[in-house]
């Protein structure tokens, strides 16, 4: 019995590398076989038969040069982020009750499984202030989202708001009112930045609130926060009103002509950018009313007037 089940091993053991012989030659002329790991191909070295193509590259998706860099790039799972308030850290359960399969789950394998979801909630916000920071970040990842601001702005809103709290500049302030001065404080040094009366729009506060914790924030954090350039609005105001490049550019000269002659001073920035893209219109031939431009930029009809006028008379080519 024992000298069969030897031969037996022995036969799968001379099959196996039968295999391994075969997987190695070509299957054309039986030439040697060598892996192309720059084009993901298997390619005979005598006749060049590709004998597989589009193989999977299981390296990591960065570069290093040098041991010590290796060192610091090496991780597992997804790289942290600071709009997570664990950053990312934690274990993650799907609330649908399915296995990796699709599968539903039996009744106690669901029970148990809400057990751990229970369990998992409560230890990802261990504290009161860890409790603040996910409300928070939940907060400026819904207005982002709303406002259509991409993720570096999202991440430097969640790091304002994170030295607010390590400030302790929260009591006395609503999570609400911090968080959204953030994310029109990180919009501003991004340079995406959106009017107050958008950010209120997404806010659950009121528009005072959010200008008074604005100043706040930024008195005591030290922000460098520029004046918003009314150029940096133009490309969203002519994108949602579908008018050319043409316009757009002759937009921002008449914004260039109205910075030089001083213009814009004390100006809203978003008024001046309207007018200008509705100028910029009308000088291209494109159609659009004041009414459009108003709802696009949130912004009344007779600022838009008023400005544009102004623009007209700082454009000496354009008579009035």
């Amino acid at each position: 019995m024992t000298n069969a089940r030897f031969r037996s091993r022995q036969q799968e053991d001379e099959t196996t590398d039968e295999q391994s012989e075969n997987a190695n030659e070509c299957p054309e002329c039986g030439g040697l076989v060598a892996t192309d790991d720059e084009h993901g191909e298997t390619v005979c070295v005598d006749c060049g038969l590709v004998v597989e193509e589009d193989g999977i590259d299981r390296g990591p998706e960065w570069r290093a040069f040098d041991s010590a860099e290796k060192d610091k790039k090496s991780r597992v799972g997804a790289p942290t982020t600071n709009t997570m308030h664990d950053k990312g850290l934690s274990t993650n359960i799907d609330w649908r009750d399915k296995d990796a399969y699709g599968n539903s789950l039996s009744s106690n394998q669901r029970q148990k499984m809400q057990r751990l979801r229970k369990w998992n909630e409560r230890f990802r916000t261990r504290d009161a202030k860890e409790r603040n920071l996910k409300q928070a970040l939940g907060e400026v990842d819904r207005m982002a989202s709303a406002l259509g601001l991409p993720d570096n702005v999202r991440e430097m809103a969640s790091v304002i708001y994170r030295r607010a709290l390590e400030e302790d500049l929260l009591p006395g302030r609503s999570i609400e009112g911090v968080s959204t001065s953030c994310v029109y404080a990180a919009a501003r040094q991004a340079g995406v930045p959106r009017s107050l009366d958008e950010i209120a729009d997404v806010s659950r506060v009121e528009k005072d609130e959010i200008a008074r914790t604005y100043r706040y924030v930024v008195r005591e954090l030290s922000l460098e926060v520029r004046p918003a350039d009314p150029e940096s609005y133009v490309p969203r105001f002519a994108s949602s009103l579908g008018l050319s490049d043409e316009a757009e550019h002759r937009a921002r000269d008449l914004l260039k002509t109205a910075k030089d002659k001083g213009v814009h001073s004390g100006k809203s920035p978003v008024g001046l950018a309207a007018a200008a893209v509705y100028a910029a219109a009308l000088l291209t031939n494109e159609k659009t009313t004041q009414a459009a431009v108003s709802e696009v930029a949130d912004i009344s009809e007779v600022t838009i007037r008023n400005r544009y006028h102004e623009l007209l008379e700082a454009e000496d080519s354009i008579p009035v």
